[in-house]
Formats: structure tokens, sequence, C-alpha cells
């Protein structure tokens, strides 16, 4: 954690603590938008400054707002400037790093905060830009606010790095989807139904012979030096004898020129990803390495480099937070449950999923993989499970309860800078009650 992040860190935790009882204190609310925002100048104590400024995304602007501030700040004698954010997609990116970068103190406040409380203010829903400044400013003079994670360059293009990924993993998953369910299904649907065993051979057969009348014209061996590049051994030979079998009665439909040329684009682009995505994968490497915490996530069973790469991007530096509970809520995993009305052994709680779903989503494979192959792991499911076997869906939740643990270890060693040991996973779990 570099001396500007900690610094900014511990003011944001003193602001929240002490923002209600300030006089010195000037509130700029601003709603982002693409090209124009609207901003909101107050205080804490309820006082209107200037409200309908609006300013263009350019720097231009920022300096004339900035202007406006000061001027503001010198006429009533404030000590102080906090700016609060509403994030809209990624427009909001460019505003809140030139602030910080000229030692301006930015807040957020979450989408969900700003819908509840936009009736606050007047006692009606209605919704507009400039409504929305002065709701942003009253939840940040409240304290109802949250720090804004600007880490170091390098955890930025990790974060980078992680959704480019993603967006790659989409694509590919679009194109495989596009094949099997629309080419495959539709001209040669006995192919689909060996789809998940024939591994390559399946795109070269609809690069190169989607029609079953192709196959059947080939001999066997043609075809096998057509489809394949090396040879795998008896069940490789069985399944392509299998496809070349049943290519000579099948029922599919016969495609015409412009649906080869399809298969043939689909087939290019789907490799295309693929590669892009192992070269994604290997500058995500490269760039982890750097960062001790990257090797010491990977001494938990589970945790393999995607893994480790995606807590290491959503944790970022781990004294940013002060509690378990904080970093459970961070990936959604938090418990909640609905008791009004209800006594509490009849309460379920359920995790809240208002959090990181990617972050979940890896902590969820590394628990299967590490509840399935570890023995510490294989022991402590088996624990976690006894009595409850026959529930339904009970291994999935437990599943899930292993990988809130697993968050909490990984927050741990990032936090201590020490390696996995045997005998942390049956330890008590801290700050979170026990789910069913």
């Amino acid at each position: 954690m570099d001396a500007n992040y900690a610094t900014r860190l511990q003011w944001f935790r003193q602001f929240k603590q002490h923002v209600n009882a300030s006089t010195s204190t000037l509130i700029a609310g601003i709603d982002i938008g693409k090209d124009t925002h609207h901003a909101f100048l107050g205080t804490p104590a309820g006082v209107t400054i200037h409200r309908r400024l609006i300013f263009e995304n350019t720097v231009q602007r920022f300096d004339k707002l900035l202007v406006l501030i000061q001027g503001c700040v010198s006429d009533k004698q404030l000590s102080e400037v906090v700016i609060g954010v509403e994030p809209t997609s990624v427009y909001h990116k460019p505003l809140c790093e030139y602030l910080i970068s000229i030692g301006y103190h930015v807040v957020y406040v979450t989408n969900t905060a700003i819908k509840k409380n936009r009736a606050i203010l007047d006692g009606r829903w209605d919704k507009n830009d400039t409504k929305d400044s002065a709701n942003v400013a009253d939840l940040v003079s409240r304290g109802r606010c949250h720090f804004y994670d600007l880490p170091d360059m390098d955890l930025r293009d990790i974060r980078s790095l992680l959704s480019l990924r993603k967006r790659l993993k989409k694509q590919e998953h679009r194109l495989m989807t596009r094949i099997r369910n629309n080419l495959v299904a539709q001209y040669f649907p006995e192919l689909d139904r060996a789809w998940y065993h024939c591994g390559q051979e399946n795109l070269s057969i609809v690069r190169f012979c989607l029609t079953p009348e192709t196959i059947a014209s080939l001999g066997f061996n043609e075809f096998c030096r057509m489809v394949t590049r090396t040879r795998r051994g008896v069940r490789q030979y069985q399944r392509l004898r299998y496809i070349y079998d049943v290519a000579a009665y099948s029922i599919g439909c016969r495609p015409g020129a412009s649906v080869v040329f399809e298969a043939q684009l689909l087939v290019d682009n789907l490799e295309r990803s693929r590669e892009q995505i192992r070269e994604v994968e290997d500058q995500l490497h490269a760039m982890c390495k750097s960062y001790k915490e990257y090797e010491l996530l990977q001494t938990i069973p589970g945790f393999g480099p995607y893994v480790s790469a995606v807590v290491l991007g959503a944790i970022g530096y781990a004294q940013r937070f002060d509690n378990a509970k904080q970093v459970l809520r961070l990936a959604g995993l938090d418990l909640n449950a609905m008791r009004s009305g209800k006594s509490g052994h009849n309460a379920v709680p359920v995790i809240s999923k208002v959090g990181k779903a990617d972050l979940r989503y890896a902590l969820y494979q590394a628990a299967k993989v590490a509840t399935s192959r570890t023995a510490e792991f294989k022991a402590y499911f088996k624990r976690i499970l006894k009595g409850r076997d026959k529930e339904r869906g009970i291994k999935t939740k437990m599943r899930v309860k292993v990988s809130a643990k697993m968050l909490v270890i990984a927050w741990t060693l990032m936090k201590t800078m020490q390696p996995y040991k045997a005998g942390l996973l049956f330890t008590d779990e801290p700050d979170h009650p026990r789910g069913r």
C-alpha cells in the first residue's frame, strides 16, 4: 500500500465518524453522466450553497468547478472539501482520478442508496439529475458513503485484464453455442451427441466437413488425417469411427455454400478468441507475479493462478478491511435472514449476493477442487455435512460455506504475509454466523 493510498484511507475512516458534527466541511455532490455532470454544493448541516451546476466532461470545465468550490470555501470560511459521486458505468473514473491526483477527497455512494434516499428529500419519487446531485450530497453529509478505491497502476491493470478475460470468455461461449446449437444441431445432429467426447476434433469436423456427405465420401483413414493432429489412442479411434459411421445415414439438413463459409468463419473466430484468452492469462500471470500476495494465495488448496488473481484483484490492499465481515460483504457471501415476525430459529439465513459475482464464482470453484482433492478440506467438508447428507442441495450450500471460509483465510494471509498452514481451516469462523 503506497503512502498516498494509506493517507486517503485513514482520512476516510475519520471523516465517516465526524462528518455529522462538522461545521467546516463543504460537500459537493456530483451526478455523473457521459458528456455532462450535474453538481450540488452544500454543508453537512443542510445548507444549500449552489445547485444546478452543470459542467462538461473536460479538464477545462473541471477546473472551473474547482475554482467555484474554492471560492465557496473562502466565502464561507470552510476548511475541507469532500466530493461525492454517483458511479455511472465508467464515466466517473476520469473525473475521480483527476480530482484525487490533485489532492481532493473523493467518496462515492451506491446506486441502491440513492434510489432508497430519493424520496427523503421532498417526499416524492421524481428522478432528475439536479435532484440526484443533491441526493448524493445528502448521503455524503450523513456518512452514507464509501471509500473510493484507486490503487496503484499495477493493481488497476490486473483488474482490467480480469475484466478483459471475462469479456473474451463470454465471446468464446457465444461462438461455441452458435456452432453447436445452430450449425451442428441442424446439419449434423449425430455429431452433437458425441460433442463432449471429441474435443478439438469437433471443430475440425465443423471447419472441413460439416456436411455428412463429405465425410461419407472420404475413406476412414483420410477422414482421421483431416480432423486430427495427433493420435491419442484407442478411444479417439472409437469416437471418430462412430462419427464416420453415422455420417452415412445422417438426418441433417443439406448445407449450402454460405453455411460452409459460416462454419469456417465461426471456427476461426473461436480459435482466435481462445488464443487471445491464453495471451491475456499469460499477461495477467506476469503482472501478478510482482505481488508477493499472489504466491501466498496459491498456497491455499484449490487456489490456482486464475483464482489467486481474482482474489488479489478484488481485495487489493488487505489493510483497507478492518474485519472479516467487510471482506465477506465484498463478495456477497455475508449471511442475511428475514427475521421480521419470526423467531430466530425459524429464520433461514442465506448469502446476500450483493457483491462481486466473479469473486464468488472463483471461490466456489476453488472450494469444489479443495473439498474433492485435499485431505484436510475433505475432512472439514465431511464434518460440516454430518447428519445433513440427505438434505436437498446441502452440498452446494456447504461448499458456499467453505468458499466463505477460504476468502477469510486468503484475506488473513494477505494481511499477515504468511503462507497457508495446515489447521487454519479448522479454526473458528470469525464474524460469520452458522448458515443453514
